[in-house]
């Protein structure tokens, strides 16, 4: 059984009214999963799974029990203008939409499109915050650190490399000044609902093997559920942590990648990656190096960088209790 039912979310102040559909599919009899794709607008091939999803679920002829609620565009403001955050015209509080979870009825623009989907998503039993990374970022799943139940779910859904991060008074400075509280995976797992964010390839382009695996991601997630048949799929796991601090560029200038480090690579602190140089001058800035042991996990693709900003990010190892 499957609806589709067209949802205010908000209004915008020429009385449009900001709308998204929602798809609800199953019996009813047995769990409840909430999925979303496209809160970053930019991130859309988590959009293109539901959809590949939907004809799956219905071409399939075995029994789907429990109820699945989907939602393909979570943030049409910013799906709109393929961007990650809204323009500060229309929300200058709330710029990121998922950064105001669980919402606010009578708050920002953002707020009021949170509420509105909270009301479907706190119903549930689990939920899967489909988002995508860069072409610099390999895909990954983060969860909750130290909840079994999410990291159950995470490890069913199926992405090799899952992220474990840390939350409140256990994380870095960083999680607090960048608002992550307000993430709708940490919201709604410390409402105690089971809560996952996959990371599916990279933005604004359709990529089939991510959308494949997300798709298998999603079949399994509903096995591991009890809302379909079977067992999810065995998989190997690398457990790491989300962590925070990233090598930075020191200066301002052009990236040149010219070591031997690359996505995906276990590396060890003072492995070489290459150098920031000024392109005028042609004086070395800064020599990147690795400052921790773990894997690449993301890694700047962008030649021209500004002082501050990431370019490698390291995953700590962690073992099987995380």
């Amino acid at each position: 059984m499957h609806t589709a039912e067209e949802v205010t979310l908000a209004r915008l102040p020429s009385g449009v009214e900001l709308e998204t559909t929602i798809h609800t599919y199953g019996d009813g009899d047995g769990p409840t999963l909430y999925v979303q794709a496209a809160q970053h607008g930019r991130e859309i091939n988590g959009s293109e799974v539901l959809r590949r999803l939907h004809h799956e679920l219905n071409a399939r002829e075995e029994a789907f029990s429990g109820t699945l609620v989907a939602v393909p565009v979570a943030d049409p403001i910013t799906f709109d203008r393929v961007s990650y955050t809204a323009p500060e015209a229309l929300d200058s509080v709330n710029a990121n939409m998922n950064r105001c979870w669980p919402g606010d009825a009578d708050g920002s623009l953002h707020e009021r499109m949170a509420a509105a989907l909270w009301e479907y998503a706190s119903d549930a039993d689990a939920i899967v915050d489909l988002h995508t990374g860069g072409r610099e970022m390999l895909p990954h799943t983060v969860y909750l650190k130290g909840d079994t139940e999410c990291r159950a779910l995470a490890e069913a859904f199926g992405i090799d490399l899952l992220l474990a991060e840390a939350a409140g008074e256990d994380a870095d400075a960083e999680w607090a000044d960048r608002g992550f509280g307000g993430k709708l995976r940490v919201a709604a797992t410390q409402e105690g609902i089971p809560t996952i964010t996959p990371e599916l390839a990279h933005n604004t382009e359709l990529v089939e093997d991510a959308i494949d695996a997300g798709v298998a991601g999603m079949l399994d997630t509903l096995r591991h559920l009890g809302m379909l048949d079977g067992d999810p799929t065995p998989s190997t796991h690398t457990i790491a942590r989300n962590h925070l601090g990233r090598v930075r560029a020191a200066d301002s200038g052009i990236f040149h990648m010219d070591g031997d480090v690359e996505l995906g690579d276990f590396v060890e602190p003072g492995d070489h990656v290459g150098r920031v140089y000024n392109p005028t001058s042609y004086e070395v800035l800064q020599e990147v190096t690795v400052d921790r042991e773990g894997i690449v996990y993301s890694l700047e693709a962008e030649a021209t960088v500004t002082a501050g900003s990431n370019l490698v990010g390291v995953a700590l190892l962690l073992d099987n209790e995380n």
